[in-house]
């Protein structure tokens, strides 16, 4: 989830889906790859290439960078802004919509969305724009200075008020202190080897196979988290989410058609030439469905984005966290608390639990941002603070308790501890964003990969317990050369030699599917 830049005031000047990071230092790299015209799909519809390219040779050269005639100093502006409470009543509107037609180039909905788009929309998002009409001068023009203007930028000072709604009070589960039981590390094993890293498609957005902008209206959104619902379907649950009228370059703002989040599901078991979506949690006639309320108000609570899913029974759960805002400077936020919800009807509504929260008290709470994977007894949770400058923590809890905080033990010291979640001991060196971690039963090996933002790429490590030892660090990408990419959340069907997993990229703010061939040691 990077955070952006070029938010709207009510979102947060930086990302979109949070989910953006601190822009990682880039390593060295060979240079850009060769132009190459951006995919079009099987309709015709042309989409976005988030790899590192070199401007199209056709084009003329862009013009010289000047200074501009304005420089704008925001100056915040407080405003007294009352929020009712407790929250509204969820929005729990939901069709069943008729499957997919036929011909994947029919449109379901046009008198939802218009399917004749001006020229420019389907242009190369890569290419620059042509300049100019006449003769592009031989010499720079003189230089000024540019004016200094005010900008005044309204920043939120909520008020909580009474509210209409009354939201029923969740009884608390009783307390249940596990002792502290020994949880010493298991032996290293040898890293996995890379053999290639390929982009296999584009998931989401114009021009994708998924036609999400014309089937969901989901032009632009992030991050692509996924579990096995039941046998043979996974859910996709996608961040901060955008329709009609976003454009390329980042997150929208709130006019057009924000969703703090959105679901769909998938029976693809060939993941070789892309990932097809069967359908989403839909409200409307092709439209996705929020399925995590949020308050939308910056400072009070701007978004609510999932984390991690995963199933027990016929109940399914999603990790979240309930962002207060996000900072000016990429890839920091500050949330509220990370919390579960879970869902009864597989995934169409959900319930956010009262009391299985972890708050983020003083901005250093140490399982803000959530990976829970279910194995044996217990449900396994890898956490990092808010923002993209944390290490990764771990803690357990029985299946049978999984929404009672009490239950939960930390890994401290090569011990399971109660109530010490902000002692726990750091998995392994370096920073971590965005964790994604799975247990793959063939080769009984836990799979782990996160953006490691001062490496500038997106990693995996390889451990035989969840609290490793986990070996070193195997690059699978370098933001380099997918530039400001994030994510890293691995398709529950990957195996010890293949794994899939879904990339995000801030600029065309849309989700894409990786493949990386292992050749991992026994």
């Amino acid at each position: 989830m990077p955070r952006r830049s070029g938010v709207t005031a009510p979102l947060a000047p930086t990302l979109v889906g949070a989910l953006l990071l601190i822009l990682p230092v880039p390593p060295a790299q060979a240079g850009p790859l060769p132009w190459a015209p951006a995919p079009v799909n099987s309709c015709g519809e042309v989409g976005f290439d988030p790899r590192d390219r070199a401007p199209d040779p056709t084009l003329p050269p862009p013009p010289p960078v000047t200074l501009p005639e304005q420089l704008d100093i925001p100056v915040p502006i407080p405003e007294l802004t009352h929020v009712p409470v407790p929250d509204p009543p969820r929005h729990e509107t939901r069709i069943d919509p008729p499957p997919l037609p036929l011909d994947p180039c029919h449109t379901p909905c046009p008198e939802v969305r218009d399917i004749a788009k001006p020229a420019a929309a389907d242009a190369d998002p890569r290419q620059l724009p042509e300049h100019g009409g006449g003769a592009r001068p031989s010499s720079p023009a003189p230089l000024s200075l540019p004016r200094i203007a005010i900008k005044p930028e309204i920043e939120p000072i909520p008020i909580p008020v009474p509210g209409d709604a009354d939201e029923a009070a969740q009884p608390a589960p009783p307390t249940v202190v596990h002792p502290i039981e020994p949880g010493p590390r298991t032996a290293a094993v040898a890293a996995p080897r890379v053999a290639a890293t390929e982009l296999v498609g584009q998931v989401t957005g114009h021009g994708s196979q998924n036609r999400t902008d014309l089937r969901w209206q989901v032009d632009g959104t992030d991050l692509g988290v996924m579990w096995e619902t039941k046998p043979g379907e996974i859910a996709m649950v996608f961040g901060d989410t955008f329709g009609k009228g976003w454009q390329a370059g980042g997150m929208g703002s709130d006019d057009q058609d924000w969703r703090s989040n959105v679901l769909g599901y998938s029976t693809d078991r060939e993941l070789s030439d892309g990932l097809s979506l069967d359908t989403m949690v839909q409200d409307s006639s092709c439209h996705a469905a929020e399925i995590l309320s949020s308050r939308k108000i910056r400072n009070w609570e701007t978004t609510t984005i999932p984390t991690s899913g995963f199933a027990l029974g016929n109940r399914q759960y999603l990790s979240y966290m309930s962002v207060k805002r996000w900072e000016r400077i990429p890839g920091m936020w500050w949330n509220n608390f990370g919390g579960l919800a879970y869902s009864d009807d597989n995934g169409r509504t959900w319930t956010k639990d009262q009391h299985a929260k972890w708050d983020n008290l003083f901005g250093v709470g140490r399982f803000q941002v959530a990976a829970m994977v279910p194995q044996g007894e217990y449900v396994y949770m890898f956490g990092t603070p808010n923002g993209r400058i944390g290490m990764i923590g771990l803690a357990r809890v029985p299946k049978e308790h999984v929404l009672n905080k009490s239950a939960y033990q930390y890994w401290v010291g090569d011990s399971w501890a109660p109530a010490a979640e902000n002692q726990a001991t750091p998995l392994v060196l370096g920073l971590a964003s965005e964790i994604s971690v799975r247990y793959d039963r063939e080769s009984d090996r836990w799979q782990m990969v996160y953006l490691d933002p001062g490496r500038g790429e997106i990693v995996l490590r390889n451990a035989t317990s969840p609290q490793g030892e986990w070996t070193e660090p195997v690059p699978l990408l370098a933001t380099s050369d997918y530039p400001k990419s994030y994510g890293g959340f691995i398709h529950p069907w990957s195996t010890s030699k293949d794994l899939y997993f879904t990339l995000s990229a801030w600029d065309s703010y849309n989700v894409y599917l990786m493949h990386t061939e292992l050749d991992s040691p026994n």
